[in-house]
């Protein structure tokens, strides 16, 4: 009877000895669970279980589960989130400078995005947003080319002029509508899709990647390759998290958050690549435009004051390659 007792208590302490040294965490984000920003966070998630044997249990909660793109942002402080797939434009709501990066037509195309990403400004503007938020960003994943969709056809950025258009209440992404004289509203993303559907608005802009994920061609006309943001979304872990790591774990977050925004980011690439075809087949008109006017219209008239951005910080941009 000793015997069996001995047992039964050493089996319940080890049990306790196990969940206590096991850590859980919550990585949210606001993707649908069909792209590649969430298969590779559940991915990703499992992959720092296994490389620290266990003592990590990440759950991944896509699609605004725990809340809006501000939430999950104010959820790394509050402690209701540990790890986040976000944006810059979100970041820059603690640091500004930041968001340079979403000022339109900063980057080339994907390949100057990702260079950027190696580069000193980078570097130096992450260290700012983590000074001054207390959250450090781990890995960047390429999100796309940001286009516009309509129900009303577009050519120029003047033909842009009253129209109702849905853009995230985020400083960068209003730049170039309201330069090409367009009348924004903020609508929460979850909500865009009935918006379009029922002419609350009748335009919104995101990656063609985004627009096939979310539906939004069923209730639009038209796709407009405005090209104004080269996109991308940071890996941002809390720093209450971050500096409970040890070095070693620092290092296994850092490389597996950044494997997996390398398979999200190729993933991204050869989609999109294929979705102009795909638009055309469902019966939507696909319009190229100068890029260089809407360009020079949103240089002349919306200053990088108007943001917290220093000039000087997306000309270095620039000069990346």
């Amino acid at each position: 009877m000793t015997t069996v007792l001995a047992m039964s208590v050493a089996a319940t302490f080890a049990t306790t000895e196990a969940s206590l040294a096991q850590t859980k965490l919550k990585w949210a984000h606001v993707y649908e669970t069909s792209e590649p920003f969430h298969t590779a966070s559940v991915w990703a998630a499992q992959e720092i279980g296994k490389r620290t044997n266990g003592r990590y249990q990440i759950d991944v909660y896509p699609a605004s589960q725990l809340g809006k793109e501000a939430d999950i942002n104010q959820g790394l402080s509050l402690g209701s989130v540990d790890i986040i797939i976000s944006g810059s434009s979100f970041a820059a709501k603690s640091f500004p400078p930041i968001g340079v990066t979403y000022y339109p037509y900063t980057f080339r195309d994907a390949d100057h995005l990702l260079a950027y990403t190696k580069s000193d400004i980078f570097k130096e503007l992450a260290k700012g947003y983590e000074d001054k938020s207390g959250h450090h960003i781990v890995a960047v994943t390429y999100y796309g080319v940001r286009q516009t969709s309509s129900n009303k056809p577009i050519k120029t950025c003047a033909d842009m002029k009253g129209l109702k258009m849905r853009v995230p209440d985020v400083p960068a992404y209003l730049a170039m509508p309201r330069a090409c004289g367009a009348n924004t509203a903020p609508i929460a993303f979850a909500e865009v899709y009935l918006a379009l559907q029922n002419g609350t608005v009748e335009a919104q802009e995101n990656p063609l990647t985004t627009i096939e994920a979310k539906k939004f061609y069923e209730v639009q006309k038209h796709i407009v390759l405005t090209g104004h943001i080269v996109d991308h979304l940071n890996t941002v872990i809390a720093g209450a998290l971050w500096k409970k790591l040890s070095d070693e774990d620092k290092k296994i977050f850092t490389d597996v958050a950044q494997e997996a925004a390398a398979k999200a980011t190729e993933a991204i690439k050869e989609k999109e690549a294929k979705l102009v075809a795909f638009f055309k087949e469902k019966g939507l008109t696909v319009t190229e435009v100068d890029k260089n006017e809407f360009r020079d219209t949103v240089l002349k008239n919306v200053p990088f004051e108007t943001f917290g951005y220093r000039k000087a910080d997306w000309e270095r941009i620039q000069a990346v390659k």
